[in-house]
């Protein structure tokens, strides 16, 4: 019997011994879980090795096609992929992919795009129709399309809530409606992110009312959706992501000028201050988040929310 806290860097140990960081034991485990800990070491993490993900909204329509700058869905396409993750994407323009395609085909991965309307259900139905055909299974499912307006209830046409509604809450609800009936039937059921704001959770410096309300109601039908299906194998989660720097930023800064003008320099300034970090996340800051979720590393969290804003949500004061 070794006590506890011995020394075994040089010692092997067929037993029931939890080894921890430079050889120490710990405590008794059986050693049948103790195996299959050291197997999962020797094992790449996060693998998605062969996985189908059927990504809708990546691509990148504000980018130029040599800018360093991502969109989140097209970011956590290409992550997936880099786990071993084959992607089938639906996008409302096939042009606006071939930048996420190439940086998938240039790391040896797959990925296939089919023109998609988000917010139709005979498009969305169609998508997983075509991945099915192709693949036979979904395992993963990513949600990602949005956009914010400007308004609050006062202001707010009703046309505007109404497709504000419609782009950045029914988008959720037809990809999921269309997908949960696969991955229940599924022997490994799936997994699904989707793609939600801080701005659902808290105000943050700006009249959006449409879009706070449905990134807020985003994270309740996942919450609600993921409790129904857990028994069935399926895990759902959204990632909440803060002040991300991306293609669309550009078109914030048009929207949301700075009050003393600048463009889209003061702006990026303006909101690396707003950070308790001091700068803006990325689109891979999300998509490995996002990587995460899906991994079977996550296989015990579902319905909840990974907030990525570098501590904003955290901060009193900020917004």
């Amino acid at each position: 019997m070794l006590r506890r806290g011995a020394d075994i860097s040089r010692t092997l140990v067929f037993g029931m011994y939890k080894i921890l960081p430079r050889g120490r034991v710990c405590a008794k485990i059986p050693f049948a879980i103790y195996r299959s800990i050291v197997k999962k070491i020797g094992s790449k993490m996060f693998s998605l090795s062969g996985k189908i993900a059927v990504v809708i909204g990546l691509g990148q329509t504000h980018s130029a096609p040599d800018s360093d700058c991502w969109g989140i869905g097209a970011a956590c396409a290409v992550q997936l992929a880099r786990q071993g993750a084959i992607i089938f994407g639906g996008n409302r323009t096939i042009a606006s992919t071939e930048k996420t395609q190439k940086a998938i085909s240039d790391i040896g991965g797959q990925c296939f795009v089919q023109e998609t309307d988000a917010t139709s259900s005979t498009s969305v139905k169609s998508l997983v129709d075509a991945c099915l055909a192709r693949h036979g299974r979904i395992d993963i499912l990513i949600a990602n399309v949005g956009y914010s307006q400007p308004g609050n209830a006062a202001t707010m046409a009703e046309d505007v809530w109404d497709a504000q509604i419609n782009i950045n809450l029914k988008t959720v609800y037809l990809a999921c409606h269309h997908v949960l009936p696969v991955m229940e039937a599924q022997p490994d059921g799936g997994a699904i992110v989707c793609v939600s704001s801080i701005a659902g959770l808290r105000y943050i410096g700006k009249d959006q009312i449409a879009y706070n309300t449905a990134k807020a109601g985003l994270m309740q039908f996942v919450k609600a959706t993921a409790v129904t299906f857990a028994q069935k194998g399926v895990r759902l989660n959204s990632v909440v992501p803060g002040l991300v720097e991306t293609p669309y930023t550009r078109t914030m800064a048009e929207r949301y000028p700075p009050p003393d003008g600048g463009g889209y320099e003061e702006l990026r300034k303006l909101r690396d201050a707003q950070v308790p970090t001091g700068r803006m996340g990325s689109a891979w800051d999300v998509a490995n988040a996002t990587v995460f979720l899906v991994s079977d590393e996550a296989r015990y969290i579902t319905g909840q929310e990974l907030v990525v804003d570098g501590g904003i949500t955290s901060s009193t004061g900020r917004t």
